[in-house]
This record gives structure tokens, C-alpha cells and sequence, in this order.
């Protein structure tokens, strides 16, 4: 498996909006088992994306999709800062399921 940790930063104001556009759409993305989008406690403007997936080609290959290039399109706008903060090698847990 493979796996990311990324930190979004969003403009002031507008993290709510950030985190409904990038959970727009992401039924359905082939290879993904797990994609989290969380709210940062401390601060207002940080989200933290967790995401599993089946192997590194699957995550690639999703980035081409159309609801994703539109969910990038959209929220970019309201990013002023992203970071990746590791890339993982899942061994397993809760919750992850074979697309």
C-alpha cells in the first residue's frame, strides 16, 4: 500500500470551504482505500489530508481524474500553503477496505 499525510493551509476564513471541495467526488476514486480530511483543534486555517491507497500508481493515476482536477481547480484559490509532510507504507488498520 501506499500512503500520504498533507497539510493544507488555508486562506483565512475559508478552511470550512477548502475541506467541502476536497470532499467533493471522492467516491469512486479507483485504488484509494481511505481518504481523510480532517480539521486542524489549534488552528483555523490548517487541514490535514490522510489518504491510503492500493499501490503509488493508483494515487497518480487519480490525480487525472475529472473530479479531482475539478476539485483542484476549485479550491486552489483558497490555499496559501501546502506541504507534504510523509509519504507511508500502510501495513493495515481499521476501517481500510479494498475499493
Amino acid at each position: 500500500m501506499y500512503g500520504l499525510i498533507g497539510k493544507f493551509t488555508a486562506k483565512a476564513g475559508t478552511r470550512d470551504d477548502l475541506a467541502k471541495i476536497l470532499l467533493e467526488g471522492i467516491g469512486g476514486m479507483p485504488g484509494c482505500l481511505s481518504y481523510v480530511v480532517a480539521v486542524d483543534p489549534a488552528d483555523d486555517n490548517i487541514l490535514w489530508i490522510t489518504e491510503v491507497w492500493e499501490n503509488k500508481e493508483s494515487h497518480e493515476a487519480s490525480l487525472g481524474l475529472p473530479a479531482v482536477q475539478d476539485a483542484i481547480k476549485r479550491g486552489r484559490p483558497l490555499i496559501d500553503g501546502m506541504e507534504m509532510i510523509a509519504t507511508t507504507n500502510p501495513v493495515g488498520g481499521y476501517g481500510l477496505m479494498a475499493s
